[in-house]
């Protein structure tokens, strides 16, 4: 029981040191090492309760150390009392602690002989717990172990043709392999060979141009307002607010303007003409067009959507947002779950959605694909606007995180969809972080946190599809279901010759 206890111990802090390899450390080869020791554990459970506890626990560690921006946007600002905010985080750890404890019972039911196989397998069974925890109860794919290898790591070399979850069963397979170096008994050749394949084809693959670049770069600035949230939605701090989104846009002589998420807190509706009208004449200035961020009612009045109008030389365009944040935007299960809300001081927590195929907005020449907030974490949603759009620009309130790592890891996630799909990605967030990143996956610039200013700087266009943008994740998930099937075979023949 002792040595039991110490196991879980160790994987506990395990899933803790892998927050180390997401933004904003980067150290991208600790959860290789990290992966590398739980597998170990699991390659030498004695039976599935032991396997299961062991990926329970590296999954509270995880989301424990890397989720703490939850009770922030809880309680400092969502104004949820502390030991509600406190359960509310642990309920949501728990469950996400669940999917790394299935793939460990699934691991230890199969009880495959082959080495090889085992490691295939275990990297398959990781790569489809992400995909489903990204995908049920509209999905909460937040620490990926994709991400960790952005953007400096070789294995991000794989992103452009198989996305995040793809980089995530391939950095789990490497942890196995890495790990069977060690074990003793067994052949080094084949593991060793197997790793040094993965790492150099991805640093291979990075040297490929999967896109072109179209035209002339287009000069761009992203305002960061720095609007306390606290503050955002007062009505006495109103004026304050469009003043200094007003001086920050007229100091902007860029051809493409971007306002973070609902940057002016009112309805567009009861926004004055003349102010909107002032903006957009100070766009046309610049021969381009600019992004604001408004709320919106729907035309029959019914729904409000979270809105970014353009405004300036080219025609007037909308994009609303799709993808809602749980408990921020809309409350999932609303007779279990309403209790949630109802602790919550969160203003507008009902929008409606907007349509899943919205098209890129046509702005100081370039096809933009406009995602809001949360949206940017779907890789296959951001997708759907491309190959058309030649950047994307993603926008949020990132205030609700505090000074906390949340920031840090959603700019990261931007980097990912940059990566993916061959794009720059311009963000313009409220309190930062604000960025300009490359279609490599690099921030070229950005603006500190909580502070106000405007990222002056230029974006280039692309055309062009890398795979990702093609096919989306249908290709690795029928990998994994292959590996899957093979892993079952396996563990089925070995049974039979124990028999």
């Amino acid at each position: 029981m002792q040595s039991i206890r110490l196991k879980l111990i160790v994987s506990y802090i395990l899933g803790a040191l892998t927050v180390l390899g997401f933004a904003p450390f980067y150290y991208f080869p600790i959860p290789v090492i990290t992966l590398a020791i739980l597998l170990r554990l699991w390659y030498k459970s004695t039976s599935s309760l032991q396997a299961t506890s062991l990926g329970f626990s590296f999954g509270l560690g995880l989301f424990s150390a890397g989720v703490t921006w939850v009770y922030v946007s809880l309680h400092d600002f969502g104004g949820m009392p502390v030991p509600v905010a406190l359960f509310t985080l642990l309920l949501l750890c728990t469950y996400l602690s669940l999917f790394p404890a299935v793939a460990g019972l699934i691991l230890a039911k199969l009880r495959i002989v082959s080495p090889v196989f085992w490691a295939l397998t275990a990297a398959a069974l990781w790569m489809l717990m992400e995909w489903l925890r990204g995908t049920l109860l509209t999905g909460f794919p937040w620490l990926a172990m994709g991400y960790t290898q952005v953007p400096f790591s070789p294995l991000a070399g794989y992103a452009p043709i198989i996305g995040v979850y793809g980089v995530s069963l391939i950095l789990v397979f490497s942890a196995a392999c890495l790990f069977l170096l060690f074990e003793k008994g067994l052949s080094v050749r084949r593991p060793l060979l197997l790793l040094s394949t993965i790492w150099i084809g991805g640093f291979g693959l990075q040297q490929i141009p999967w896109v072109q670049p179209q035209g002339a770069p287009v000069s761009v600035s992203l305002l960061q307002g720095n609007i306390a949230q606290d503050l955002k939605w007062q009505e006495d701090y109103l004026a304050n607010t469009m003043d200094t989104y007003a001086k920050l846009i007229l100091e902007s002589e860029s051809r493409l303007i971007v306002t973070p998420e609902i940057s002016i807190p009112l309805f567009s509706d009861i926004v004055s003409p003349d102010y909107l009208s002032y903006l957009a004449d100070h766009a046309r200035k610049n021969n381009g067009d600019v992004l604001i961020g408004m709320a919106e009612y729907s035309p029959d009045g019914e729904e409000y959507y979270n809105t970014m109008f353009s405004f300036g030389t080219a025609p007037e365009q909308l994009y609303r947002k799709s993808h809602l944040v749980p408990f921020g935007e809309f409350v999932p299960l609303k007779p279990i779950l309403g209790w949630v809300i109802d602790s919550l001081d969160i203003p507008l927590a009902d929008f409606g959605r907007g349509s899943i195929d919205q098209q890129p907005l046509d702005l100081a020449g370039q096809r933009v694909a406009v995602n809001i907030c949360y949206e940017d974490v779907f890789g296959e949603e951001i997708i759907r606007q491309l190959p058309q759009a030649t950047m994307l620009v993603n926008v949020s309130n990132d205030a609700w995180f505090g000074r906390s790592i949340g920031p840090h890891q959603h700019l990261q996630i931007s980097q990912m969809r940059a990566i993916e799909t061959g794009r720059y990605m311009l963000r313009s967030t409220n309190t930062g972080l604000t960025a300009i990143i490359n279609e490599r996956g690099v921030i070229l610039d950005q603006i500190e946190v909580f502070t106000t200013d405007a990222l002056h700087g230029s974006a280039q266009g692309f055309t062009g599809t890398t795979p990702y943008v093609r096919y989306g994740n249908m290709p690795i998930l029928m990998l994994t279901g292959f590996l899957l099937f093979i892993g079952l075979l396996t563990a089925i023949r070995g049974s039979r010759k124990t028999l």
